[in-house]
């Protein structure tokens, strides 16, 4: 520990790893050291470590994983008024089991609202991605995406394989985006995706970014009832 720091709650451990993270005493993708370790080293309960650890991991900065430690998230975490998030990093950090099925991809002129969000021309074709993530075998979030092919870098991936909200993150940077929550009920195709009623009440985000010049994507994320947002400030 620095000398002259006093670690008294699970906010001043937090402050700490991310400090020895930012000087890079702990570069991405870097194991920590356990929980029993820091908390030997802080003279705390290792209660409080794990808090702090669950924390940071929630923010996408730390990955976890049951048996397997502890380490610095080796992707970026991307900064708009909020982080956005590794859907694969979220779930793993609730100690679940991250995997996902690609539904539907597809070329596509977008519907008109979302060409109007993003200022397309009438005739702009995009990618169209339909993405089903689970926790632990269970639907998590449904993922619609449409992404601009002009502004991404190329060869694709095959996003059967890797998660578009994932390749994003780590290889599209962004200058400028938006995200709204809101509730909503259920439409037909997310209630069958889902495996709820239709209209029954979920948590919505919508979010779109855009490179200096042109938009990259726009995307809707229907999660599954339960859900709980969380954050870092």
């Amino acid at each position: 520990m620095r000398a002259g720091v006093g670690i008294g709650g699970w906010e001043d451990i937090r402050a700490e790893v991310l400090r020895r993270i930012r000087v890079r005493d702990w570069p991405p993708g870097a194991m920590i050291p356990t929980e029993e370790e820091l908390a030997t080293e802080f003279g705390v309960a290792r209660a409080t470590v794990n808090r702090a650890l669950r924390e940071l991991a929630v923010a996408g900065v730390l990955e976890r994983r049951r048996k397997a430690g502890t380490r610095v998230a080796a992707l970026p975490v991307r900064k708009a008024t909020l982080d956005i998030p590794v859907i694969r990093q979220e779930v793993e950090a609730r100690g679940q089991r991250h995997s996902f099925r690609l539904l539907s991809q597809a070329e596509a002129v977008p519907p008109v609202p979302v060409a109007s969000r993003l200022g397309l021309g009438p005739e702009q074709r995009m990618i169209y991605l339909e993405t089903l993530h689970l926790a632990d075998g269970q639907p998590f979030v449904f993922e619609t995406r449409w992404l601009n092919p002009l502004v991404l870098p190329a060869p694709l991936p095959d996003f059967a394989t890797v998660s578009a909200n994932e390749w994003l993150v780590a290889h599209v940077a962004y200058a400028l985006g938006d995200i709204a929550f809101s509730a909503a009920g259920a439409t037909p195709r997310e209630a069958a995706v889902l495996g709820v009623a239709e209209g029954a009440a979920l948590f919505i985000t919508e979010r779109t970014t855009w490179t200096a010049e042109a938009p990259i994507t726009a995307v809707r994320l229907a999660h599954a009832p339960g859900y709980r947002v969380q954050t870092l400030v």
